[in-house]
């Protein structure tokens, strides 16, 4: 377990839950998911951005909806949480601030949750989000896929799934700290475990558990995208801090979309927590994460950087 003190927003947080999930050993699920609520609190209200609870293709969620921003632009944001925990509610504010930044509007997805739905609900349930935006006239060219931790799990095996069924797919991708290995093994939950105020691989396992509880393989490779084949994969944005227990997700993320061929960035920083964007406003390196994230979305809205996202059903 962490041995230093959390000098940030979010790392602070983490301490106080960790303090509560160690006198608690037997806590429930459903006090679990009120705790991880409070995510929303590391994050200050984006100015000039309204809500409205809705729903895409029957899954409900919150459309997040920036003035001057263009609603023909549409991030999907599925949160983290370890498919099990978090909300659109945990979410909405975040998904505020990467909207606004990128101009464009955004839909936090409330995905069914796991163990009561158990893979592939989620993906079920992304892939209705996606299908409804483009009937509704939503260029694929114009939808990007953003997640975090778990849900950065689901942007990518969505969009993996549609490719592998050669159906239109987003243009882009982002992976916020990533969590991928649904076999429990990588190397950086032993090396950053005193560094990393949340994750552990026993808090891992349950929800691995929970997730695949319908009788998934840990290496399918729509479960767990280290075993997928990247061909043909959009661009995809990755960062993660170098002291995260899930660090060494992001890097072998990074390494297949390489060896793929994909266009992709993978933005390491130093010292940060499991998904430190979340404190948007009031932390710099979240600023500057965000920031990050929509210098490199503007990038990929040139004509012709996404062609490919546009292939129609066979």
């Amino acid at each position: 377990m962490p041995t230093s003190r959390p000098t940030d927003p979010l790392g602070r947080i983490y301490a106080e839950w960790t303090t509560e999930f160690e006198a608690n050993p037997q806590m429930s699920l459903q006090l679990m998911r009120w705790v991880f609520e409070d995510w929303q609190r590391v994050t200050t209200e984006p100015e000039g951005v309204t809500y409205r609870s809705t729903e895409i293709g029957g899954v409900p969620g919150i459309s997040v909806e920036p003035i001057d921003s263009d609603p023909r632009e549409v991030l999907v944001v599925l949160h983290g949480g370890g498919f099990a925990l978090g909300s659109s509610a945990s979410h909405r504010k975040l998904a505020g601030h990467l909207a606004k930044a990128c101009g464009a509007y955004a839909f936090v997805a409330d995905f069914r949750r796991a163990p009561e739905h158990p893979y592939p609900a989620q993906l079920d349930d992304v892939t209705a989000v996606f299908e409804s935006l483009v009937d509704d006239g939503i260029s694929p060219r114009d939808i990007t896929f953003v997640g975090d931790s778990a849900g950065a799990s689901l942007s990518v095996a969505t969009t993996l799934r549609l490719l592998g069924q050669q159906r239109s797919h987003p243009a882009q991708v982002v992976t916020i700290s990533p969590w991928l290995d649904m076999e429990n093994t990588g190397a950086t939950l032993v090396t950053n475990d005193a560094t990393d105020f949340l994750i552990t691989r026993e808090g891992l396992q349950g929800n691995i558990d929970r997730y695949l509880s319908g009788g998934a393989s840990p290496t399918d490779p729509l479960v767990n995208p280290l075993y997928a084949d990247f061909a043909g994969f959009p661009r995809l944005y990755i960062t993660a801090s170098d002291t995260e227990s899930l660090y060494a997700d992001a890097i072998r993320l990074h390494e297949r979309a390489v060896a793929a061929g994909v266009d992709v960035i993978f933005d390491s920083v130093s010292g940060e927590q499991h998904v430190f964007p979340l404190q948007a406003g009031l932390h710099e390196a979240a600023d500057e994460s965000i920031a990050a994230v929509a210098t490199w979305y503007h990038a990929g809205r040139g004509v012709g950087a996404t062609d490919n996202a546009t292939h129609a059903t066979a």
